[in-house]
């Protein structure tokens, strides 16, 4: 008989920033396309205290969700933030209208974002400032040295990195600690392997985005008949997976109703066995 495999609970950030690994990330709760105000600033107000009611203490944002509306929402739902809360922004992106995401990781562009985030997110420190895009345009060098300068000036507590090779890694490490790394990356997506054997060897938090990809039949049937079994939903075991995957994996999932949050943090009692891992590693990934 298949026996249920277990998984890690929390996770390390740093070394010292102790989080439970099914957090929340924070860009849903904006308007159509990340732009303006949400539909429902209210349930958007809920979403983020209920998130917190059920034991997340680790939200993911950034300065261009929206822009600028996630943080203040966060700030406005929650400050002063209860003990041990990790907030995660992000700066390196642009917004020139919805779905555009212009890339600008310039230290002059970072400063006014780094800026911007503690006033709106009402911080004297980032616990977790990620990159959300080295630019092709800026020498690496000068955006990982404006970082490393912030970091020492006790702007940023730790810094991480988003959509990265192991190579951008290494470079990044010549700075700086990189204590997490955030990618796309699903059951069915996992282009990012490598990079996530790489934080796992070197205790680096891999936090994976988009964590179930759409229009993949063997994926869909698959997660299905693993999701049947259990009693629940595709998204709950697509979830389920990457917990029991790896347990450097920190969970953003990310949505603008209260009721599908609920939904959401009920994977983790989604108890996979050894059975059930094989038929979801069968799966076949594409990027």
């Amino acid at each position: 008989m298949a026996t249920a495999t277990t998984f890690e609970q929390t996770f390390s950030i740093g070394g010292d920033l102790t989080v439970n690994r099914l957090g929340y990330g924070a860009m849903r709760i904006t308007g159509k396309g990340i732009w303006g105000p949400p539909d429902s600033k209210d349930e958007a107000l809920k979403v983020l205290k209920r998130a917190v009611e059920l034991g997340v203490n680790f939200i993911d944002t950034a300065d261009s969700y929206s822009p600028y509306v996630s943080e203040e929402l966060i700030a406005e739902a929650l400050y002063p933030y209860t003990t041990g809360l990790v907030i995660a922004t992000k700066g390196g992106l642009t917004r020139t209208g919805p779905d555009q995401w212009p890339v600008n990781a310039h230290p002059d562009h970072l400063k006014e974002a780094l800026e911007g985030s503690l006033k709106r997110l009402k911080l004297d420190r980032i616990d977790l400032y990620q990159l959300h895009r080295i630019d092709p345009k800026v020498p690496a060098e000068k955006t990982f040295e404006f970082l490393k300068t912030a970091q020492q000036e006790g702007k940023i507590k730790h810094i991480g990195l988003s959509e990265v090779s192991v190579a951008d890694i290494k470079k990044a490490q010549q700075y700086f600690d990189v204590v997490s790394v955030q990618n796309k990356y699903s059951v069915d997506n996992r282009g990012w392997e490598p990079v996530l054997e790489y934080c796992k060897e070197n205790d680096i938090a891999f936090i994976p985005w988009f964590p179930l990809s759409a229009g993949n039949v063997d994926a869909d049937e698959k997660i299905k008949q693993v999701a049947d079994k259990h009693n629940a939903t595709a998204h709950q075991v697509a979830l389920s997976w990457l917990l029991h995957h790896a347990d450097n994996i920190l969970l953003i999932p990310g949505t603008s109703s209260a009721e599908h949050l609920e939904e959401n943090m009920k994977a983790k009692n989604v108890e996979l066995t050894s059975g059930d891992m094989e038929i979801l590693n069968g799966i076949s990934s594409h990027s």
